[in-house]
């Protein structure tokens, strides 16, 4: 029995050929590349979609390899978002500097410029919107920002986004951000090693979802499995001075006696010292990230590879044509690695 014959793949050039523009400009608008005005783009990807086309995965994996063989050249921006007061405190964090760093190299690779955009002093929501679109710019990663914006009615639609961190609550897009309960489970492991048995965990107030963390929830894994006489509920602190954190933090101590401390607040170092607890004579310390914090025993969260990822995410929404907020929401979360100091040492 003869079977039927295996029907030729549409090519770009049978796309071109039909609409009479080149396979370059069909190959860009399938990428949806600003350089393709936006009706030539919706025409062309509708003709693909009537002719059948479906990307040759050989020729698309042949593609990537040759790009990572050699830089692309630079063709387009990307734009990072800071509406810090005053700017150039974002990148004083080490952590937010290393999202910039990893998104950045990341960016050369891939034929894009990262360039920062700064809302605010005159700068409006609608006249940033104005400014990107004059560009061309179709790509927007958000890192953490302090305060929390107010966007107005800014076109999210218009745009392919990423962010950094839960901490940003609005756009809702996709992010990328540190495993936070897989690097409080390795650090009360890593602790434990160590030859601590009491472990604590001081924080500060405030709803975890509302502030993004979820450190205590690692935490609180971890302590399942330890003996129930071993347990410590966790210290939570005022977000500010003059809120008794000292005394907190020393009662805390009397009642429950922890031998070690993990925490998410750059300020705990601080706190222990005038509440005349000595580190690590009377207490082992560990941080959540030891890039911003007078501790240096805890968790790399690994920013750059989270800057690099978040460029990768966001180069593949760009290529997809996915704009606006996500009707499904995805995270992608990146482990951290452990890093031993002087403020927990080993007690075997």
């Amino acid at each position: 029995m003869e079977q039927d014959p295996v029907p030729a793949r549409v090519s770009l050039r049978d796309i071109g050929r039909i609409l009479g523009v080149s396979h370059v400009t069909v190959s860009l608008a399938l990428r949806d590349n600003p350089r393709i005005s936006k009706k030539v783009r919706e025409k062309i990807r509708k003709a693909a979609v009537e002719m059948g086309y479906q990307p040759d995965p050989m020729l698309a994996a042949l593609a990537q390899y040759r790009k990572g063989k050699s830089t692309a050249p630079i063709t387009a921006a990307i734009a990072w978002i800071n509406t810090w007061n005053p700017p150039e405190g974002l990148r004083k964090y080490l952590e937010f500097n290393a999202y910039w760093e990893g998104a950045s190299k990341a960016a050369t690779k891939f034929g894009y410029r990262l360039e920062e955009f700064r809302l605010g002093d005159g700068c409006t929501p609608g006249r940033l919107n104005q400014i990107l679109t004059a560009r061309g710019i179709v790509g927007i990663l958000l890192p953490p920002q302090r305060p929390h914006p107010d966007w107005g009615d800014f076109p999210w639609e218009n745009y392919s986004v990423v962010r950094f961190g839960r901490s940003l609550k609005s756009p809702g897009t996709h992010i990328v951000t540190a495993d936070q309960v897989a690097n409080t489970l390795l650090a009360f492991r890593k602790i434990q090693e160590r030859g601590y048995k009491r472990i604590g965990f001081i924080t500060h107030e405030g709803d975890i979802f509302e502030r993004g963390h979820l450190f205590e929830a690692g935490y609180l894994m971890a302590q399942r499995g330890v003996p129930e006489k071993q347990r410590i509920p966790i210290c939570t602190i005022g977000n500010g001075p003059r809120t008794g954190r000292v005394e907190t933090v020393l009662a805390w101590k009397k009642k429950y006696k922890p031998d070690a401390v993990f925490t998410d607040m750059s300020e705990t170092p601080d706190i222990l010292k005038r509440a005349g607890i000595r580190v690590p004579e009377d207490i082992g310390l560990a941080v959540t990230t030891v890039l911003d914090s007078t501790a240096d025993a805890g968790i790399n969260q690994n920013p750059e590879e989270i800057g690099r990822v978040g460029l990768l995410m966001l180069n593949s929404l760009i290529n997809d044509g996915a704009r606006g907020v996500p009707t499904i929401f995805r995270q992608n979360l990146v482990e951290g690695v452990w890093v031993d100091g002087s403020t927990l040492p080993d007690r075997n």
